[in-house]
């Protein structure tokens, strides 16, 4: 296997690109950023220092991804996602001063795995996306989101629950929950969902 970085993208030599993963047209990927195997960046798409991808991720075209986040294996952002890391944002001190490096603590956003975030969704730091979890298009997510949840709105509420398929599930009586395309069984528990079974 090998990497394939486009002529127009700007790799930092310090980051770590994993076997079989692609970065295309004007990406960026900055110093000490580290991308599991398989992954895809997008056109036009950032990723900051140090941020830490699994594999098989893809980061769609123009996504913003900046440190400290992380994503687990099977990530998907999709177009125009941005993942801030700054609980206060200003350009300058109060003093009027620019603010500097040393001014300010990132903080980041988790996204574990198979989750995915949808087109010109933004997550503001620092929060959490669970396992398999949507994140709808356009969504603002300012609150962490539990495993299989689908979230959508500003800010983003949970509306339904979606297995690993990403397809809304069918509720199956008894709390507990169906996949209409694989069949897996989830158990609702307390405002969380666990997979509980798939056919055999």
């Amino acid at each position: 296997m090998s990497v394939r970085i486009v002529e127009s993208a700007d790799v930092a030599e310090g980051a770590q690109i994993g076997d079989g993963s692609s970065v295309w047209h004007l990406a960026q990927v900055r110093e000490g950023a580290v991308l599991g195997r398989d992954c895809v960046v997008g056109r036009g798409a950032y990723i900051g220092t140090g941020v830490t991808m699994g594999d098989g991720c893809k980061v769609q075209n123009y996504a913003l991804v900046y440190e400290p986040a992380t994503l687990a294996d099977g990530v998907f952002i999709g177009p125009a996602v941005v993942l801030t890391n700054d609980h206060f944002p200003r350009a300058v001190n109060a003093d009027l001063t620019p603010k500097s490096a040393h001014d300010w603590e990132p903080v980041g956003v988790t996204i574990e795995t198979g989750a995915s975030i949808g087109a010109r969704a933004v997550c503001v730091a620092p929060v959490t996306i669970g396992a398999w979890a949507t994140v709808a298009a356009g969504a603002v997510v300012t609150k962490d989101v539990p495993a299989y949840a689908l979230v959508a709105g500003v800010p983003a509420r949970r509306i339904r629950w979606v297995g690993k398929a990403g397809v809304p599930l069918e509720a199956s009586g008894d709390n507990l929950w169906r996949c209409p395309e694989t069949g897996d069984l989830y158990r609702e528990r307390d405002d969380t969902l666990v997979h509980e079974s798939s056919p055999s």
